[in-house]
């Protein structure tokens, strides 16, 4: 019989010894160390390896079957295994703790062909992947088990995105019994072309008859190509061509190129022979980068829109373009061409009692603003002090229910996700998280994100509140889990607590070990080569990428990184926030030639992401200097102006 690995003999040493100092003030202390170590013993060990007694104590522990799951993922390749897997899964079904095991015994079962066994343990509401889906349409092929097998396969085939090899059983059969039809084909590559997946789109219409393969290669041209695509279709004429690939040819060499667009503008309308309404898309596709780039042609080329062609977005830049133009009576206008839902936004609203008294009706503008106020946000307290008054946020207190709220905390789970929070399994605790709050009433949720934030769980507490469209209980929704660190680096740098707590709100939602997709690390997202250049500055120790997962590291050295924006954007907040995120460079092609309206200049800001950071970050400042005081605050510094920094001297 296999021993265990003399290297996990310390650890199990170690953790008895620390189980015993914390067991009088966790009852369950002792027992999570004991799970941890075998937790840990089941992901190092190789299959066969003997495995210790479980204590009565670990076998009537919360996460148990993770234990369980966990031994048995390590012999999936044991026959002799293959009884207790699917007693396992039977009985815990979709539940958490069950779903790799499940996912690694399908593939296995799917690797050997077991067909049988495969769709015996296939359950299609739980497993949701498309390579279980489509091994699951072979398993029936194999079987012959045909009925509605056409229909479901049917469906998995129409999808614009390339499918896996497991899917191929299913397709080879549709095929033989003459149902992947051509007009299938050519739905399933028009989708793709919908998608934008012009190889995928090339690859299917290989099989179809010419004419129908011709206009699929054409659009495919106007998505790999589209200047040379539309060059070609301007020089000939009579070339046909079906309009939405031309208008999606066309949108994507505007946003490739707005001049070039723009100056093939008159051509393409008259070699095509449009008329001004056939014309009216092709001059919003050109309207569009133009008003990004906040160039004054943009407003012509919208003004040559049809209205019956706007959607959301092009309604929301032609304001943006009248405003960054100071044309106040074309930004009412525009407003007023909104569709009603779109118009009644708090954004909107803000912008038209902007226009209204930029325009004299001071009386609409006043009862505008006044609508705007009891919203919470940027525009609230833009609104505020466009009236010439201090703002107060306005809380509204989730509802406390006891009952609820011990029934929640007392859920199963619940205590196995405070267990994993507590046994840092944190992609583990995420998945029970959201396993149960789908299955909780409004009510039951409502109460579970009061639990979290117990816990110091904020992400997830303020994540899940704002799925229940609740942001405005304050005391519970703006922790302040740093104090001495922000304390500390705001002595530093000078900066205001409560903007360095806006920052970390805004990019880690509190958690100290998060990690971007870009890379950026810890409460404040600081790249390692970011944090690194500012700590040579400041004259701080380099960080190495473990330290910026720690608060006492990671917040001097944001706090110091978001000073030395300030210090180059001449104290202006919102050029300094905006660098933050996009980067000094973007925020500097951003800048007009002279000063602009804060408001205006924020709100043409290109990039929706950084547009909706730059008021976000401005509101939870606002939100954390008012708790710390309750009394309302001035934001007429919102309403400056932003400008060139001043040369360096």
């Amino acid at each position: 019989m296999r021993r265990l690995s003399p290297l996990l003999l310390p650890l199990f040493a170690l953790l008895a010894s620390a189980g015993q100092a914390l067991a009088q003030s966790d009852p369950m202390a002792g027992t999570r160390l004991e799970f941890q170590a075998a937790y840990a013993a089941a992901g190092a060990a190789t299959a066969g390896a003997a495995v210790a007694p479980d204590s009565d104590a670990l076998r009537a522990y919360p996460l148990y079957p993770y234990l369980q799951a966990a031994r048995l993922r390590q012999r999936i390749a044991d026959p002799a295994a293959a009884g207790e897997i699917d007693a396992f899964l039977k009985q815990h079904g979709a539940a958490p703790y069950a779903r790799a095991l499940r996912r690694n015994w399908l593939m296995s079962l799917a690797g050997d062909r077991a067909w049988e066994p495969y769709l015996a343990a296939y359950r299609e509401d739980v497993d949701d992947t498309i390579a279980a889906r489509c091994n699951a349409l072979a398993a029936r092929v194999a079987l012959g088990r045909m009925d509605g097998l056409a229909d479901v396969a049917t469906s998995t085939y129409l999808t614009p995105k390339s499918l896996p090899p497991a899917c191929d059983p299913a397709f080879d059969w549709l095929r033989s019994q003459g149902l992947l039809t051509p007009a299938l084909i050519e739905r399933r590559a028009r989708l793709a072309l919908g998608a934008g997946e012009a190889g995928l789109a090339r690859f299917l219409a290989r099989s179809l008859p010419e004419t129908q393969a011709a206009p699929i290669n054409q659009w495919a041209s106007l998505i790999e190509s589209p200047r040379t695509a539309v060059d070609a279709l301007i020089a000939n004429p009579q070339r046909p061509v079906e309009k939405e690939a031309l208008v999606d040819g066309w949108t994507r060499f505007a946003r490739a190129d707005a001049e070039g667009a723009a100056a093939k503008f008159p051509q393409l309308v008259q070699a095509r022979g449009f008329d001004a309404r056939a014309a009216s898309p092709f001059a919003i596709a050109v309207a569009l980068p133009f008003s990004w780039s906040r160039d004054p042609r943009a407003l012509p080329f919208f003004a040559l829109g049809d209205p019956a062609d706007f959607d959301e977005r092009a309604h929301e830049w032609h304001v943006r373009a009248a405003l960054w133009a100071g044309d106040w009576a074309r930004a009412a206008r525009a407003i007023d061409a909104m569709p009603e839902a779109l118009r009644n936004q708090n954004r909107w609203r803000y912008w038209s009692a902007r226009a209204a008294e930029r325009l004299g009706n001071g009386d609409a503008a006043r009862a505008s603003y006044a609508a705007v106020l009891p919203t919470d946000n940027w525009y609230a307290a833009l609104a505020a002090a466009r009236l010439g008054q201090p703002f107060a946020p306005t809380p509204q207190p989730l509802p406390r229910d006891s009952a609820e709220y011990d029934r929640a905390a007392t859920s199963p789970e619940m205590i196995r996700t405070r267990e994993l929070i507590l046994c840092d399994l944190d992609s583990e605790a995420n998945a029970e998280w959201r396993a149960a709050l789908e299955a909780m009433t409004p009510a039951q949720q409502t109460q579970a994100v009061r639990l979290a934030s117990s816990w110091g769980w904020h992400l997830q507490a303020i994540a899940a509140a704002a799925k229940l469209g609740q942001f405005n209980d304050y005391d519970l929704l703006y922790p302040r889990p740093f104090d001495a660190e922000v304390s500390r680096a705001a002595q530093q740098t000078g900066l205001p607590p409560s903007l360095i707590y806006a920052i970390i709100r805004q990019e880690s939602l509190f958690r100290a070990d998060a990690a971007s997709s870009a890379g950026a690390l810890g409460l404040m997202q600081l790249l390692p080569s970011t944090a690194q250049a500012t700590a040579r500055k400041a004259g701080l120790p380099s960080p190495t990428r473990a330290s910026l997962l720690q608060p006492p590291v990671n917040v001097p050295l944001g706090s110091s990184f978001l000073d030395s924006l300030l210090d180059r954007f001449d104290d202006q907040w919102p050029l300094a926030i905006a660098s933050y995120n996009a980067g000094p460079g973007a925020a500097q092609r951003w800048l007009a030639t002279g000063p602009v309206e804060t408001d205006v200049w924020v709100e043409n800001i290109p990039f929706n992401e950084t547009r909706a950071y730059v008021q976000r970050v401005h509101w939870h400042s606002l939100v954390f200097d008012w708790l710390a005081a309750r009394k309302p605050r001035d934001t007429s510094a919102w309403l400056g102006t932003v400008r060139p920094p001043q040369p360096a001297g």
